[in-house]
């Protein structure tokens, strides 16, 4: 165990001081780049307040430090040989190098979000999930094993199936030195949605594994996890479909739902095989436009939805003589051919692009016309910040909601957000019922405007059976704190502060992260 290298100085750590939020008053004291767990432990075991940070893309201000000493993963950047559908990767590794890397194994990791410079350690604490949820679910589902430091410096080698909680809801941890820590599971029922970053995980019988997923760095420090692969990787198409109205994009979702969930319960080798499905609003369009981007600028002005749509093929399917054939109006029965008939029964066919497997600019273009939308807003979000009131800031929900109610939901968010005037963007995973509404403030009043139309929100999502905190976590975020609040009520956040107390009695990691660490 040994003392890693270390930064300090303002001009050293000024990098370190914001995460993607852009909350302001970011201050910390030194920045640690431990390269191994004997440094991680080192820093633990030496400093009064820690907060673990990876690429700092929180949208929670999880990442921006409060005072804290940061520990920053970006030196635990190992990736270890892949073993059948297993790989064993460090906290660090970027999820575009992992992808990288497991490419030229032909493996793929399902579950990573939609930016890529995320790294895996910040994903595992966050159990973030993406588009790829609807076929795959979330983080969770793919870690097998973690390595975690906790706040006393101990290391624990966690492998999934060894250690349960017990009947009467608790798990005995069993430090190195022989210590145990005993940790009650909080009694709350979680939301039924495929997507949850709301606070600790809770179920009868869990495994220790799954407590630490999804903690946000508050319970211990993820060094390195193993976690499952496909392997070979399913090659795939892009589509890009334009629709005139919003009930009509929704009714090709549901219609491509359907599709797929039936082909993998029948196992139908010709069946459509969606991974997922992303939406943007006519407001996202009106803004790509604006900012100049040449495939919207094409788009007729009725365009109200516009959809990206991610469709799985069989390994050894044609896709290129399958279209030709189509085209001619000749082939047979095949993935790509029910697809088109489909786009084409919701008379979407002449308005979609294809972007096939082996057509990597088209599909790089697609996708980064995904990336645009939220682009184009954190610019603006930013112009305000600089030229109207510097306390403007993001301001912007991560609400889901079972795809049956999903018309409800978009009605409840556009209700409350237009009841106080604000001008606003939604887009998001539509195939999961998860999409992230995004305040477009003018003054500083739009963005306490928007915490009360967002914990407004939140009341009717859960009301919906959804969850208000779907993928971003909740960090030190005081309008997702509050939805948290109002999902748990006070005796869930006591919960989840007892297991805090039993791992990190001092308040050492992420301290008021997820919840005030100090009941209020």
């Amino acid at each position: 165990m040994r003392r890693p290298p270390c930064l300090e100085g303002a001009d050293a750590l000024a990098r370190y001081l914001s995460d993607a939020s852009r909350t302001p008053g970011g201050a910390a004291p030194r920045a640690y780049l431990p390269r191994s767990e004997g440094e991680v432990a080192w820093v633990l075991r030496n400093e009064d307040r820690v907060l673990p940070v990876g690429a700092q893309s929180s949208l929670t201000g999880g990442a921006t430090p409060r005072g804290d000493a940061l520990l920053s993963s970006e030196r635990l950047d190992g990736i270890g040989p892949l073993r059948q559908d297993r790989v064993r990767v460090e906290a660090g590794v970027a999820l575009l190098t992992l992808r990288e890397a497991l490419a030229a194994d032909d493996a793929f990791y399902p579950p990573a979000p939609t930016f890529e410079g995320a790294t895996l350690g910040g994903t595992i604490a966050t159990n973030a999930a993406g588009a790829a949820t609807f076929k795959y679910g979330t983080t969770r589902d793919w870690v097998e094993a973690l390595t975690v430091v906790l706040a006393s410096g101990h290391v624990l080698d966690l492998r999934r199936g060894d250690v349960h909680a017990g009947p009467a809801g608790t798990f005995e941890v069993v430090l190195p030195g022989g210590q145990v820590r005993e940790v009650r599971v909080p009694g709350y029922e979680l939301p039924k949605v495929p997507k949850r970053s709301a606070g600790y995980h809770a179920a009868p019988g869990m495994d220790l594994v799954d407590l630490f997923v999804g903690s946000e760095g508050t319970l211990g420090v993820v060094v390195s996890a193993e976690v499952r692969v496909l392997r070979p990787a399913p090659p795939s198409l892009v589509a890009f479909v334009a629709l005139p109205s919003e009930a009509r994009a929704l009714g090709l979702v549901r219609a491509l739902r359907e599709a797929s969930r039936r082909t993998w319960a029948t196992h139908d080798p010709r069946g459509i095989d969606v991974r997922s499905i992303e939406s943007i609003d006519r407001r996202c369009i009106e803004l790509l436009r604006e900012d100049g981007e040449p495939r919207v600028r094409s788009l007729a002005r009725d365009v109200e939805c516009a959809l990206f749509v991610v469709c799985e093929l069989p390994p050894d399917f044609d896709p290129e003589a399958a279209l030709e054939a189509y085209a001619d109006g000749a082939g047979r029965d095949d993935p790509l051919r029910r697809l088109c008939d489909l786009l084409a029964a919701h008379e979407a066919l002449d308005s979609a692009e294809l972007a096939l497997p082996g057509d990597r600019a088209g599909r790089e273009a697609l996708f980064a016309l995904r990336e645009a939308v939220p682009v184009a807003v954190n610019h603006r979000v930013e112009a305000a910040q600089r030229t109207i009131d510097e306390r403007i800031h993001k301001v912007a929900a991560d609400m889901i909601v079972p795809f049956e109610r999903f018309a409800d939901a978009l009605a409840a968010y556009r209700e409350e957000l237009s009841a106080r005037g604000l001008d606003h963007a939604i887009w998001g995973h539509v195939s999961d019922g998860n999409v992230h509404p995004n305040v477009l403030p003018r003054s500083y009043d739009d963005v306490r405007a928007g915490y009360e139309a967002f914990l407004a929100c939140g009341r009717r999502i859960r009301a919906l059976g959804g969850c208000p905190l779907s993928e971003h976590g909740t960090g030190r975020n005081p309008l997702k704190q509050a939805l948290l609040r109002e999902l748990y009520g006070p005796e869930g956040i006591a919960a989840m502060r007892s297991v805090k107390r039993a791992l990190d009695p001092e308040g050492k990691l992420a301290r008021d992260v997820v919840f005030p660490f100090v009941e209020e």
